[in-house]
């Protein structure tokens, strides 16, 4: 990336920037850090955010030679696999955090943010979710993080505990537009609580994150099963109309008396974040979950291949294309359910893999570093002692 960016993929970003579209990184890695190619990014793509997840650490951590000092050190300290997993991520988590501090105190702490997870394995643990924020919240120990929550049913009332503690809060894993419409709550309820605390609302952020491409893989198969002309037809169209109406339920949720009354002591709205942008159906335009979902007040955060697609050649002119297709977008879900597609299942499952996923590459994180931490020289353990 030592070559500036040609026009086209400046004005590109540029254009859904200034739409109200802030270009998250969605990845992160010792080397993107310490080589300067994420504040690189930060320079030439418009990127004002970093999201994490469990597997983007476990590739991280795999790849190259990057954490291969920490884990000796950790390895000769004894420290155990738990501990040095939390010592990797959140080493990374705060450097980045560093790195897009001039962007957070620009955007007065709307962007600049960098999420981390907490341990996939508690996503169904609602006290061990709530211990986990303020343990990643309090290590990191910086004011532009975000932690990460699943948004399942236990994660809820995780949310809430957590944002009226004070801890700004990026909410994961959602699929359907109920559970959206939960998390929102759940938002607004530790909002209170924490007004109720007296906490400074204005520096407490958070989005919400519904995902997109995953959905189109389960219902796209389950389309291309009936075969009908109508369910070709819809094929690629039902996580672009799921989110358009997200959008529409955030107007709604943040546009009542009851968050207007906690706007005025200084709270934010929660603001949808697109996720999993990258297309997973190569016959779609690779720059699909960006181009269609341009609309003031939300991020996108894209793999690298995605960002540097939507640089590259992404038609996206900085118009709104998320006003104006409710009905249609309500159109397309409702023709979904009518040909028999079991989009309610669809989306459960959809929660429960995605948790499934993360646990597994947790496992396969704590994997690699213990076998790194075991790998240290013997000289240097006797140094270290």
């Amino acid at each position: 990336m030592s070559e500036a960016p040609s026009s086209s993929a400046t004005d590109a970003l540029a254009r859904i920037s200034a739409a109200g579209v802030s270009v998250w990184l969605d990845d992160l890695s010792r080397a993107a850090i310490e080589s300067g190619r994420l504040k690189e990014l930060i320079d030439t793509k418009h990127v004002v955010g970093v999201t994490t997840n469990p597997t983007i650490f476990a590739k991280a951590v795999a790849d190259g030679t990057a954490y291969d000092a920490q884990l000796a050190e950790l390895g000769a300290s004894k420290t155990s696999v738990e501990d040095a997993v939390v010592a990797l991520t959140t080493e990374d988590v705060r450097n980045a955090c560093d790195v897009f501090m001039d962007v957070y105190r620009a955007t007065d702490g709307k962007d600049g943010r960098v999420s981390i997870e907490v341990d996939p394995r508690l996503d169904r643990d609602t006290e061990g979710t709530i211990a986990a924020a303020h343990m990643l919240w309090t290590t990191v120990d910086r004011p532009n993080l975000f932690v990460k929550i699943p948004a399942t049913l236990e994660g809820l009332p995780a949310v809430t505990a957590a944002i009226a503690a004070g801890i700004s809060i990026n909410v994961t894993l959602i699929f359907s537009l109920d559970r959206f419409r939960a998390v929102a709550q759940a938002y607004v309820d530790g909002l209170e609580k924490a007004q109720a605390a007296g906490k400074d609302l204005s520096t407490i952020r958070s989005v919400s994150s519904v995902f997109l491409s995953r959905i189109d893989s389960k219902v796209d198969a389950a389309l291309d099963e009936i075969g009908t002309e109508e369910a070709i037809d819809l094929k690629g169209k039902a996580a672009i109309a799921n989110a358009r109406l997200a959008y529409q339920v955030y107007e709604e949720i943040f546009s009542t008396p009851r968050f207007a009354q906690l706007a005025d002591a200084g709270a934010h709205r929660q603001r949808p974040l697109w996720a999993s942008t990258g297309t997973k159906d190569p016959a779609y335009p690779d720059t699909m979950y960006v181009d269609e979902l341009v609309a003031a007040d939300v991020v996108n955060t894209m793999p690298t291949k995605t960002l540097l697609a939507v640089a590259d050649h992404s038609p996206a002119t900085g118009e709104d294309t998320v006003h104006g297709t409710y009905e249609a977008s309500r159109e397309v879900l409702d023709a979904v359910e009518r040909l028999g597609v079991p989009s309610e299942n669809i989306l459960e499952d959809l929660e429960t893999s995605g948790v499934e996923a993360f646990e597994k590459s947790w496992g396969e994180m704590r994997q690699i570093v213990a076998d790194g931490m075991s790998a240290a020289p013997a000289s240097t353990t006797e140094t270290s002692r």
